[in-house]
């Protein structure tokens, strides 16, 4: 079976981003999101594989057998959108997306061009309901 590339690692989150983000409002937005994810979830932000801040930890096991650890929620800074992990991707989900703002909707992920496009409150419920569903899916 293989293995899961995403994995927490060491790497400097700070250092990343500044290497990372590609213009400064992605620098900026990025460390906002770091704020909100942070006091959201009241875990430190740590790199996942080499290109995701992530938050938190849960382990899933699927029914094909496949299994690994992920963080409750994060985000990328990519070069063409910040990619933000936020969203199950679940049809029953979908009410979350609403008042949410100007994205892009990928099949678990959230894309955005920038923070200001996004409406705060209904992100930080977002957010908060996905930490919900994870937790009581797969154990705190």
């Amino acid at each position: 079976m293989a293995k899961n590339k995403t994995r927490e690692t060491d790497a400097n989150v700070e250092a990343f981003i500044e290497s990372f983000a590609n213009t400064e409002q992605k620098k900026q937005d990025s460390f906002e999101l770091i704020k909100l994810m942070q006091n959201i979830t009241g875990f430190e932000p740590k790199m996942w594989g080499p290109s995701i801040i992530g938050f938190g930890r849960y382990h899933y096991k699927y029914a094909s057998g496949h299994e690994g650890d992920a963080p409750l929620v994060g985000f990328s800074p990519r070069k063409s959108a910040i990619s933000l992990y936020v969203f199950t991707g679940k049809e029953d989900h979908e009410y979350l997306l609403d008042n949410l703002g100007k994205f892009r909707k990928g099949k678990a992920c959230i894309y955005i061009n920038k923070l200001a496009d996004i409406n705060q409150a209904a992100l930080e419920n977002l957010i908060n309901e996905t930490i919900r569903f994870l937790q009581a899916t797969y154990g705190e």
